[in-house]
């Protein structure tokens, strides 16, 4: 059995123009298109977009869920990083509800709202860390960067991430030298990853401060054990150091 264009809009509840914009980025074909330029789907074609409406609706993106369904990515990954980011957008606004419910009640009992629960309300958790280190224009400029994307851009700024340091995991596994031209491959690319988040030194094109940060990134994922499990354990964040120290030596 076969379906035409509009009877599978009207039995999915998209739009014909809706499936004709998956046709054309690659994400639905038709089964056919008939001589007078009319789209079919048959059974294969329906499960497809079946499948397609699912992943839409809890929020991945068309890219990503292209990625799935051809195999290119792991189901359970994309939605275990697209549940991770929903934890921290909870997370997130759950401190926000807290603080301002915290203000409203203060007002209504005329006292004064407490600096610590705004402050833990509103700000970012690693705000402290990051302007110890990099000044509060990066903290500023980083913070508003990651909450002014869309809850995709994040989900694809993780899977990036997630692919970069897996990419690490498995060099260090493979036993590859801090020196290799592999090592020095993820270094680089490693560098470009931080490049695109304004308010580093590294999008700023600062070289000298761009080369300290880079050392300080590498110390902080060796002697951090919450960075140092990302990477595989001790010895694999330290392989991580290595590798960016011997870039910035080479390279920076």
């Amino acid at each position: 059995m076969e379906l035409t264009i509009r009877q599978v809009a009207a039995r999915a509840g998209v739009t014909a123009r809706t499936l004709r914009h998956y046709d054309e980025i690659g994400l639905l074909r038709p089964s056919r298109v008939g001589e007078n330029g009319y789209r079919y789907y048959d059974a294969d074609a329906l499960a497809r977009l079946e499948s397609v409406l699912l992943l839409r609706d809890v929020g991945l993106s068309l890219p990503v869920i292209a990625d799935v369904l051809d195999r290119r990515a792991d189901e359970a990954a994309a939605l275990g990083a697209h549940i991770d980011l929903l934890e921290d957008e909870r997370a997130r606004l759950e401190r926000r509800l807290a603080a301002a419910r915290h203000t409203l009640d203060a007002r209504r009992t005329g006292r004064d709202p407490s600096m610590r629960m705004m402050r833990e309300g509103f700000n970012d958790p690693y705000r402290d860390e990051v302007v110890d280190r990099w000044g509060e224009r990066a903290f500023r400029e980083s913070n508003d960067w990651w909450h002014g994307k869309s809850l995709t851009q994040r989900i694809e700024w993780k899977r990036d991430t997630d692919a970069l340091v897996a990419a690490w995991a498995e060099a260090w596994r493979d036993g590859a030298e801090p020196c290799s031209d592999r090592a020095r491959a993820l270094a680089a690319r490693h560098v470009d990853w931080l490049r695109a988040i304004p308010g580093t030194p590294t999008a700023d094109g600062d070289r000298e401060r761009s080369a300290e940060m880079v050392r300080c990134l590498g110390d902080m994922y060796a002697a951090d054990p919450a960075f140092a499990d990302t990477y595989g354990g001790a010895e694999g964040a330290a392989f991580v150091r290595d590798a960016l120290h011997e870039y910035v030596r080479a390279s920076m």
